[in-house]
């Protein structure tokens, strides 16, 4: 068995610039917001765990399912020689995929892709010593601007799991899912797992769940910041709020300050007001209709070939080729 290799091309030193950039844009606009991205330090992640045993949050078990029940058919129509999963965190799902793809023939290599050196090399090397007959070679990047980077070499198919796709406004959808077409090759596949419009009854709670453990995730990104920043907020003193915006059907995550404060981001050398019952935007999760996806998919030179969708039409499972 050959070890899992990995490149990286996202350094602590990128990801600090990053974080300073996006906080300086997102903290002097108006309305504030900031990417979920900066959810995820480790508390954020294990909050992250914690919300996807809810009974309330229902996307990761449903797509699991789903992804269980048609994985060999996916495994059939895609025959893929090299898996490239973007944002593969523990590849806790992908094992589906390479125990199918593998059924299959002819898959040869997986290339999981995320910023996180740490779970990347121990996804990769768990996924080595489980499949010993494939060529594990993890890229540590960020897939929304070094997409040039994932490696060349067989017939591809880039999975993009988990709903992910829904945290990026219609905009930054069409530049992902280009960027994504211009590094395949035709007859290239892309999986894409994708949330769908349901009954905000069922969708809200989701994201706001009895327990609080959504609202303690949401409030991280205020202890990120303190830690990698210096800044001084007061992560208690602002609310969760989840609301369903039925124009842009998608969820929006906020912070709501419950009193007037002034904070200040001591390495931005920024000072930033926030009035009673302001709101800073934290996350949208899209939630999309079968005829929107196949659209989003077209418009970037995709031929959608198979769509999958579970017994209650909560998430939906796209394999697209690349023209």
């Amino acid at each position: 068995m050959s070890a899992a290799t990995v490149d990286i091309h996202l350094t602590d030193d990128d990801l600090r610039d990053a974080l300073r950039e996006d906080v300086r844009r997102g903290l002097t606009a108006t309305p504030k917001w900031l990417p979920p991205k900066w959810f995820y330090d480790a508390r954020g992640s294990e909050l992250f765990e914690k919300i996807t045993e809810l009974p309330e949050y229902y996307p990761t078990r449903t797509e699991r399912a789903l992804l269980e029940r048609v994985v060999g058919e996916i495994a059939e129509i895609a025959q893929a020689e090299m898996l490239v999963e973007l944002g593969a965190g523990s590849a806790a799902k992908t094992r589906l995929l390479l125990g199918a793809l593998s059924a299959a023939g002819p898959l040869k290599a997986y290339v999981p892709q995320d910023v996180s050196v740490t779970a990347l090399q121990g996804a990769a090397d768990e996924v080595a010593e489980e499949f010993p007959n494939l060529a594990v070679h993890g890229v540590v990047s960020d897939f929304t601007a070094t997409l040039d980077n994932l490696p060349r070499g067989g017939r591809r198919m880039v999975a993009f799991l988990g709903g992910t796709i829904g945290n990026m406004v219609p905009a930054e959808r069409a530049e992902f899912l280009g960027g994504i077409r211009d590094v395949l090759e035709p007859g290239e596949q892309l999986l894409l797992g994708a949330g769908l419009v349901i009954d905000p009854a069922v969708l809200v709670p989701a994201y706001d769940d009895a327990a609080g453990v959504t609202a303690e995730f949401n409030r991280n990104v205020l202890h990120v910041l303190n830690a990698r920043l210096g800044a001084n907020f007061d992560p208690e003193q602002f609310v969760h709020v989840a609301v369903w915006d039925a124009e842009n059907e998608w969820i929006e995550m906020r912070l709501e300050a419950s009193r007037a404060m002034t904070v200040t981001v001591a390495e931005l050398d920024l000072t930033v007001e926030f009035a009673a019952g302001e709101q800073l935007r934290t996350e949208i999760s899209a939630k999309f209709r079968r005829e929107v996806l196949e659209s989003e998919l077209t418009a970037a030179g995709f031929d959608t070939e198979r769509v999958w969708t579970d017994p209650d039409d909560r998430f939906a499972l796209v394999l697209a080729q690349r023209r």
